[in-house]
């Protein structure tokens, strides 16, 4: 049974689910409006099996379904389906967990302006968890997308000197219990082409259950 936390976030975050077989287009005010960081996400989609679900602005739902119709073009032509010609799509493995790996945590809290973060961290706009050595540089780090107050997206990243030990395994198994705790369940995109990720996402206790997630987001 698909976890309540997770049925929840996904209604809210597109708009409608569960759905029934095919692809569902469907019309939301959130994607007409400023998502985690600012910026719109104009088009996102879930798909769970052969179920699936493709959130975009209401006023945009009759295009995109007749876009639909052809598939192997989909992608492609979706952000000018949207509005929003020169963006890219993301294609990725989504993933959850409700039950995150034992692994020992390893970062600490921080805000995310404290000095020495990365960029991508300083998005964010509460506390990120973060590895840093003993001169306080930064190994690597984990931010939390709060879409909802039901789904939270774990996103992850180390220095390349500082791979291979394990810590991005370890840091987002040690976010995921936070996210928990929060009383959200933690989710996790990657693309189907980065094997680092999925490795990591494996390893903290975010299986691969063949689910897919796209969308056009800001280049």
């Amino acid at each position: 049974m698909l976890d309540r936390r997770l049925h929840l976030h996904l209604a809210t975050w597109l708009g409608q689910w569960p759905a029934g077989p095919g692809l569902h287009v469907v019309g939301s005010g959130r994607r007409t409006r400023p998502a985690w960081d600012g910026r719109p996400r104009p088009a996102i989609a879930v798909h769970a099996g052969v179920s699936g679900v493709l959130s975009v602005a209401p006023d945009r739902v009759a295009v995109v379904r007749d876009l639909a119709r052809h598939p192997d073009n989909l992608l492609n032509a979706l952000p000018t389906a949207v509005g929003y010609p020169g963006w890219a799509v993301h294609d990725d493995v989504f993933r959850w967990s409700v039950a995150p790996a034992a692994l020992p945590d390893v970062g600490e809290w921080v805000p995310p302006t404290t000095a020495g973060l990365p960029s991508w961290l300083r998005l964010f706009d509460r506390s990120v968890l973060v590895v840093r050595d003993h001169r306080d540089r930064y190994l690597a780090g984990v931010g939390i997308k709060r879409h909802d107050r039901h789904g939270h997206e774990l996103a992850v990243g180390t220095v390349p000197a500082a791979r291979g030990r394990g810590l991005a395994r370890r840091l987002v198994a040690q976010a995921a219990r936070r996210v928990l705790d929060d009383g959200a369940v933690p989710t996790y995109l990657h693309d189907r082409r980065n094997g680092a990720s999925a490795r990591v996402a494996e390893a903290a206790g975010f299986p691969d259950r063949g689910w897919r997630s796209y969308g056009v987001y800001p280049s």
